[in-house]
């Protein structure tokens, strides 16, 4: 049998107290760092001006080779920043916008 228990991290300011769990914050620490990247910022911005492309688009927008391109949206898309839509033989890269609502969320919940 695997381990049951749930390490659990308490953060407290003044009278506030926050308790979380560590596997939890581990999965937001690995999503803010896939954010807090220059290149993927640029990627987003760009998704976020054309609403959908495909990673031909974005390579040649951003002079970019096409294997870097597919690695940095491949980090953004495994910690559900952008989502993808197939369309035949291509697959659109979007904006996952709720998701950015939510490391936001999270963001000003942990400054408070």
């Amino acid at each position: 049998m695997g381990k049951t228990n749930i390490e659990r991290v308490s953060l407290k300011n003044g009278a506030h107290d926050a308790s979380l769990d560590y596997v939890e914050l581990r999965k937001a620490a690995l999503v803010l760092r896939a954010v807090n990247h220059k290149l993927r910022q640029k990627m987003l911005d760009l998704l976020d001006e054309n609403k959908r492309m495909t990673v031909t688009e974005i390579y040649v927008k951003l002079r970019l080779e096409q294997s870097v391109a597919s690695q940095h949206l491949a980090i953004l898309r495994s910690a559900g920043v952008v989502q993808t839509e197939r369309n035949g033989k291509f697959i659109y890269y979007s904006v996952n916008r709720s998701r950015l609502g939510q490391i936001s969320s999270l963001v000003e919940e942990l400054a408070a």
